[in-house]
């Protein structure tokens, strides 16, 4: 399946139905993709979610009615996807700092202009080949520290960095009761809501079922599910988050297209054990849920 293609026509279909209703199913379908699968491969591709950059489109079509035309900011405000003209004109000020009116108003037009997506052919083909191990892991239990962030605006990427500081910084892997794997901490990415880009994010131990959690922590339970489980490139301390990074796109962008595989469930777990200590030579592994297409 030629992934490119597939977010091309969801691209062009967007761009055509900016004033319709757009739903994360009916652009997954178009891509003949799950839902959560064209979720995922549209973010790594587009470098954002769907429903954020359909959003971000809307919004700079009607920045561009705003200036150029008299329209009623209520008729731009519907045709953008808005019920009511103050929810758009919230939004519209959250994005531009300004109102619609005083946007109107303005001597020239200003950004943010969020552009059509451009895929660029050459980031998805070649690189290094990585083939990940396929593993049934059985259901498990965590317990640990719980983190909700989105994949707005890259407020994730801020976020959890800061989360594993905190929990470093703090040493709060050592009020984890009576873990499995002592030198072995998860985080985990789980309840996704791709429609608003919202997920909660764990960082833990594996416990045994029933473990109690103390105040301030979570326990959680994942059902069996077959992994792909990819371990990233060794590198220095320096070099440690581009390399995550860097898997993390080529598991969407080059493996899954020629997998024959595709997204299954609603969990990603990124492993730190002891090869993580050292300033050299430093490795981890991502599990990614997959079933066959």
């Amino acid at each position: 399946m030629d992934y490119l293609v597939c977010i091309e026509r969801t691209l062009d279909y967007i761009e055509e139905s900016l004033n319709e209703q757009l739903t994360l199913e009916k652009l997954a379908e178009i891509a003949c993709f799950s839902p959560f699968h064209y979720h995922r491969v549209f973010q790594a591709m587009v470098g954002e979610s769907v429903m954020d950059y359909v959003r971000k489109r809307r919004l700079t079509f009607a920045a561009e009615r705003l200036f150029y035309t008299d329209e009623k900011v209520i008729n731009i405000a519907i045709d953008a996807g808005f019920q009511y003209q103050e929810s758009f004109n919230r939004a519209f000020k959250n994005f531009y700092g300004v109102s619609p009116k005083q946007y109107r108003n303005a001597k020239r037009i200003s950004g943010p202009l969020h552009g059509k997506a451009c895929l660029n052919i050459k980031l998805f083909l070649g690189g290094h080949k990585m083939e990940p191990k396929l593993v049934t892991k059985p259901a498990f239990y965590i317990i640990g520290y719980e983190l909700k962030t989105k994949n707005v605006d890259g407020q994730n990427s801020k976020d959890i960095p800061e989360f594993w500081q905190q929990y470093i910084r703090n040493q709060l892997g050592a009020n984890i009761p009576d873990p499995i794997h002592e030198n072995v901490e998860l985080g985990i990415c789980t309840d996704f809501n791709p429609e608003t880009g919202e997920f909660v994010y764990l960082i833990g131990m594996e416990v045994n079922e029933g473990t109690q959690a103390p105040a301030g922590m979570v326990y959680r339970s994942f059902p069996e599910l077959e992994y792909a489980v990819f371990t990233t490139p060794k590198t220095n301390e320096e070099s440690f988050t581009s390399s995550i990074q860097s898997t993390w796109n080529y598991i969407f962008t080059e493996w899954f297209p020629q997998s024959g595989y595709e997204h299954h469930g609603s969990v990603e777990i990124e492993l730190y054990d002891e090869r993580c200590y050292d300033t050299e030579n430093k490795q981890m592994d991502i599990y990614i849920p997959v079933k066959k297409r």
